[in-house]
């Protein structure tokens, strides 16, 4: 189908590399204008592009005031991977994401769709409630002591679960925040993706990472995802709201059943 975002004003954080980029490609050749987001520069499909640190609040404050309005679409793409140390990785994937997207809400069309890139990482999401539910407290000042009360340091890829955990239940939360203007929120979890960042995951992971390849048929790819994202930024997707999609070759209806016996 064509034309599915055409004449869309999209930001796409994380455009220069991986799933970020193909999302801004498709958005692109669909016809949407695509206002990219990256630390790392790359004009790529973009009509205006941002060096942003979506670690730190003052540039995320400074990206606010400069994107302009009328928002059609926020893809929350960025997000460091588990090799990063623990409080960076969650100023980036939980603390930043949120803090842009509430700096982006008066900014956003009536109508507008959010699009959290999650992950099947986040698939224990109802094992770590109370620890989801302090992260609503979570902010760049006490991130440390947030890391070292709820154990969720960078050893074994926790740090990376448990952002992954929180921002699929945030987007739940968020099923109905803005519905007076209809603006929904949706989150896309893609399994193991062959991105730049995938060694990453293998050599946190290990025998976990060697596990799911084993049981996979193979890897997924950016343009599996991106097309999943492009679907929830459409006008055919308006009463689907706080939903996560997972876009992840079957894993995790594979764990489900494990875990049920099934």
């Amino acid at each position: 189908m064509k034309d599915l975002v055409k004449g869309k004003r999209i930001v796409v954080t994380g455009s220069s590399s991986g799933i970020g980029w193909e999302t801004a490609r498709i958005l692109t050749e669909q016809g949407a204008e695509v206002l990219g987001v990256d630390l790392n520069k790359n004009f790529d499909h973009v009509e205006e592009f941002y060096r942003a640190d979506l670690g730190d609040q003052a540039t995320i404050d400074a990206l606010v005031d400069v994107l302009p309005d009328n928002i059609d679409g926020l893809v929350n793409n960025a997000g460091l991977p588990p090799t990063k140390p623990a409080n960076q990785l969650l100023k980036v994937n939980l603390i930043g994401l949120k803090q842009l997207t509430y700096g982006l809400i008066p900014k956003l069309a009536d109508g507008a769709s959010i699009v959290n890139v999650a992950s099947l990482a986040g698939h224990g999401w109802p094992k770590a409630v109370d620890a989801i539910n302090a992260a609503d407290h979570l902010t760049y000042s006490n991130v440390d002591d947030f890391i070292e009360r709820w154990s969720v340091s960078s050893e074994g890829g926790r740090s990376y679960f448990f952002s992954k955990e929180a921002l699929i239940v945030w987007t739940m939360q968020n099923r109905w925040t803005w519905r007076d203007r209809n603006i929904r929120m949706n989150a896309v979890s893609p399994g193991p993706v062959d991105t730049p960042i995938l060694p990453d995951f293998i050599q946190t992971l290990g025998d976990r990472a060697k596990e799911d390849r084993d049981t996979m048929d193979r890897p997924g790819t950016p343009q599996d995802i991106a097309p999943v994202i492009m679907f929830l930024l459409s006008d055919m997707t308006h009463w689907i709201r706080g939903f996560n999609i997972q876009a992840d070759g079957g894993m995790a209806s594979n764990l489900t059943c494990r875990a049920h016996g099934l």
